[in-house]
């Protein structure tokens, strides 16, 4: 679960960062796709433990 916590608040500051710095909208996008991925992986994870 701090993995998890600790990818979020890593994809919030890049997204952040990618928003506000001129020409860096490339973080916006790696920000993105870090945070669904992170949460396909939770869920994945999820549905694997309800399941047993």
């Amino acid at each position: 679960m701090v993995l998890f916590l600790l990818v979020v608040i890593v994809a919030i500051v890049l997204g952040i960062i990618g928003a506000v710095a001129k020409g860096l909208l490339y973080l916006l996008v790696i920000g993105a796709v870090l945070l669904v991925a992170d949460l396909v992986l939770v869920g994945v994870r999820w549905s694997r433990r309800t399941g047993r």
